[in-house]
């Protein structure tokens, strides 16, 4: 892959080598065009210089007395360009010295993957075939012999993978070095595990169990499943209330931001959690006690258009590969948000989020050095999450007509923020209606007023 990037300046004995393995057009001769064949690693500078030396030399040995000496001579003609023997092996066009002699692209490439490899070919023929640059391909094993026999050197490949790994480790250290939480930040990023962890248990850790209930096709509300599915919205709902309170500083915000807060992130919150409870290859999620539905049971248990939404989000989140502490820090940016309508102290909400912020990007970057997109990738979650909760804004308000009672006290807490968003949104609609409405009345009266107003 990176091939074009070798280059094998000559080493201390490699040049006596080519003597004796060269033919006598190869020996070095006394012309500086040859020396630059030779010696590629000389670069443009230093060859001018040295010709301009030569130039001054030979100007300053046959100066006379006369003016015209006053004047600077001109300047020397450029370097040429730099020259190479053919590819030993093959004949080919060369790419420069590698492994110790003249050789093309073609042949510096496989014999060192040959080396590499340590590949054992076999020739059909007679162990003697032609190799050149149409042949080449035909026979491995006499192509090989052929790069030993004009001085390919094994040791040069050793020491140039050497030189390699030693580069892709150092790479690798400056990117571990690079992303290090600090103590500070490391024991947030172990608080907020031990509170996800604490309050919400592995895939792993549940004992699944099913049910058959409403299983073959959809219906418009199971209420058997609409119990069940209540009874354990509940308590998840009093786990992520104490998964809140162990965020760091949650509780030293004043108790109103705290209602707030956590009204407004507890069904992002909820969603993905079940979200990281998604089996693909079954279309399942299991809830905290282990039963486990279908994408068919979850929209009759109550969740109805919002399902195929909530299993969309489910099935974007596979990719990212979260672990439960990367689960733990996206709860936690998500509730502490500074963003929420009717906070009384923004400013000190956003305070707290920046070293959760943090800690999820360098946690995200040192557990995939390789993938420094994934923490962006995770905080566009939180967008999918927002866009789910306002349509679960409109499934309340259907939901409420269909169960035959009350709902359970803490649900009916938790989506009193979601009904006031909704009804937020459709007097926020019913305003720019009666706003544009104005200005189309206005603009029959005066075009161009109001169209620059309606513009605006």
């Amino acid at each position: 892959m990176f091939d074009y990037m070798e280059f094998q300046a000559f080493g201390p004995g490699e040049i006596l080598d080519l003597y004796t393995t060269s033919s006598s057009s190869c020996m070095l001769q006394e012309q500086d065009q040859d020396l630059a064949a030779f010696f590629p690693e000389l670069i443009e500078s230093d060859w001018q210089e040295h010709r301009c030396s030569q130039a001054v030399g030979r100007q300053s040995s046959t100066s006379s007395s006369s003016s015209d000496d006053l004047f600077t001579s001109p300047p020397s003609p450029p370097a040429p360009p730099r020259t190479y023997k053919p590819c030993f092996v093959c004949q080919d066009k060369s790419s420069g010295y590698h492994y110790g002699v003249s050789a093309c692209e073609g042949c510096k490439g496989f014999f060192r993957r040959s080396v590499q490899k340590n590949m054992v070919y076999t020739c059909h023929r007679d162990r003697n075939c032609i190799i050149n640059k149409i042949t080449r391909n035909r026979c491995q094993y006499c192509r090989l012999q052929r790069c030993f026999a004009v001085g390919m050197s094994k040791e040069s490949v050793r020491n140039d993978r050497n030189r390699r790994k030693g580069k892709k480790e150092a790479v690798k250290m400056t990117i571990m070095e690079t992303y290090e939480l600090t103590a500070e930040l490391g024991l947030v990023v172990e608080k907020i595990c031990r509170a996800h962890r604490e309050t919400f248990p592995s895939l792993c850790q549940l004992g699944k169990y099913t049910t058959n209930s409403s299983s073959d096709h959809r219906i418009q509300l199971d209420l058997g499943l609409w119990d069940k599915f209540s009874e354990l919205a509940t308590k998840c709902i009093i786990k992520v209330v104490e998964f809140a309170k162990r965020v760091p500083g949650f509780t030293s915000l004043t108790i109103a931001d705290q209602i707030t807060l956590l009204k407004a992130a507890c069904l992002d919150i909820l969603i993905l959690r079940i979200c990281t409870r998604y089996t693909p290859d079954q279309d399942t999620m299991t809830f905290s006690d282990g039963l486990t539905l279908t994408r068919t049971q979850i929209h009759n248990a109550g969740f109805g258009p919002l399902t195929d939404q909530v299993f969309t989000f489910a099935g974007q989140l596979l990719p990212l590969e979260m672990d439960e502490t990367e689960s733990g820090l996206l709860s936690a940016i998500c509730l502490v948000s500074g963003d929420r309508q009717d906070l009384e102290e923004p400013s000190k909400v956003e305070v707290l989020q920046e070293p959760l912020l943090e800690a999820l990007k360098i946690y995200s970057r040192k557990r995939r050095p390789s993938m420094p997109l994934m923490f962006p990738k995770a905080l566009m979650k939180i967008t999918d999450l927002r866009s789910i909760r306002a349509k679960g804004a409109e499934r309340v308000v259907t939901l409420k007509m269909e169960i035959p009672g009350s709902m359970p006290p803490l649900i009916e807490e938790m989506l009193e923020d979601l009904q006031n968003l909704e009804n937020h949104q459709k007097k926020r609609s019913e305003e720019r209606a009666k706003q544009n409405s104005s200005q189309l009345t206005a603009a029959a009266s005066s075009p161009y007023t109001a169209a620059s107003g309606f513009l605006l």
